[in-house]
């Protein structure tokens, strides 16, 4: 089951994952919410849409925007709309 993994915490787990250009979009009720923090960065993907980010926290440190989720994503990238993808050195194991 695939699991993010940051600072020696599960954050994120699912059977269930949407996998788009070698990310793992984990489904968002998969999240554990207390370890997120919204941002207020944004950035755009030509084909994906508008892109949000979330902050990791996790005992008191912080992975700034390691997560990122796309609020209206293009018809293309549908299936990924309330998913969550992480970067920035949160690891997911298959």
């Amino acid at each position: 089951m695939p699991r993010a993994i940051w600072n020696g915490v599960v954050i994120a787990e699912s059977e269930h994952t949407e996998l788009m250009e070698g990310n793992h979009y984990f489904p968002r009720e998969a999240l554990r919410m207390e370890y997120f923090r919204e941002s207020d960065t944004r950035t755009h993907c030509a084909w994906k849409g508008e892109a949000s980010y979330y902050t990791i926290v996790v005992d008191g440190a912080e992975n700034v925007d390691a997560a990122w989720y796309y609020p209206q994503p293009s018809e293309a990238a549908a299936r990924i709309r309330d998913h969550v993808a992480f970067w920035r050195g949160v690891r997911v194991e298959e």
